[in-house]
């Protein structure tokens, strides 16, 4: 397949306690909802967008939507970690004018630097609520639903004020290849705009067939499906945000409305007029 989605969403959020031995093979996907990866142990590095970030014990990953990556593990020791699927909308209700729950994935989108590293006491605290909240998650007596929602908040408050406190201290645990980072940050944020795989090279200094490799070795995609895939999944934001199939097309840098509904079909499995929201 082009492209790969994983997972699905019902819930206020989705928590899993992981632990594999052997056999891993991660390949690059992406979610329609956040998500928080905490790495517990092993020996693993996470490629996010086409950096990649080498995990230390407690360091804590903040995916958004719509990212590509995936996880390199290193089978020779176990990979142990806690992931949790948001839901931005459960989060966004329990936010208040002060205390914005999904600031700390807005930040980390700006930057474009997906991990926090909490430090000492952080590290304690982080520990103590995640046992909680896999506590009340794994529950059934009464109110257990209440509590784990109440912990969860309490999480991404913590989380947030990790954030706030370690704002652009790892950029150094960056590894990529800058050039290819550029071009990747460039075709994001022009989505509408006539992006060309000669243009792009040249953006990059390579050489044409040099540029489409590296890219697909860091993204895991050709160029071509990658700025595909991008148009698709902004024109679907577009169209949750109630904006009509023709306009989130052009938007979303499609020449034509075929071209976009072909696309959009094939990864949303319906034509784009069926998949608006009212405004």
């Amino acid at each position: 397949m082009l492209y790969s989605k994983r997972g699905y969403l019902n819930e206020d959020f989705r928590l899993f306690h992981l632990r594999d031995s052997r056999g891993l093979e991660f390949e690059y996907h992406y979610h329609e909802f956040d998500k928080i990866v905490v790495f517990l142990s092993g020996k693993a590095s996470y490629v996010i967008e086409g950096a990649s970030y080498d995990l230390r014990p407690w360091d804590v990953l903040l995916i958004g939507n719509h990212l590509i990556h995936r996880a390199v593990i290193d089978e020779t020791a176990p990979y142990e970690r806690v992931i949790i699927y948001i839901n931005r909308d459960f989060v966004q209700k329990n936010s208040t004018d002060s205390t914005p729950l999904m600031r700390c994935f807005d930040d980390a989108a700006q930057s474009r630097l997906y991990l926090l590293r909490p430090k000492g006491a952080e590290t304690a605290k982080l520990e103590q609520i995640l046992k909680r909240l896999e506590e009340a998650t794994d529950s059934d007596d009464f109110g257990s639903d209440v509590l784990g929602n109440a912990v969860f908040l309490q999480l991404l408050v913590l989380i947030n004020r990790i954030a706030n406190a370690s704002a652009g201290e790892e950029r150094s645990v960056l590894k990529y290849d800058s050039q290819i980072a550029g071009v990747i940050n460039y075709v994001n944020d022009n989505l509408a705009s006539e992006l060309t795989v000669d243009d792009l090279a040249a953006r990059s200094y390579l050489s044409k067939y040099y540029f489409m490799r590296r890219f697909k070795e860091m993204t895991g995609y050709t160029v071509h499906n990658y700025i595909l895939l991008k148009r698709v999944l902004y024109a679907a934001e577009l169209l949750g945000n109630g904006v009509s199939a023709t306009r989130a097309a052009i938007m979303s840098g499609f020449g034509d409305y075929s071209t976009f509904s072909r696309a959009y079909k094939k990864i949303y499995g319906e034509p784009p007029k069926k998949s608006r929201r009212a405004p």
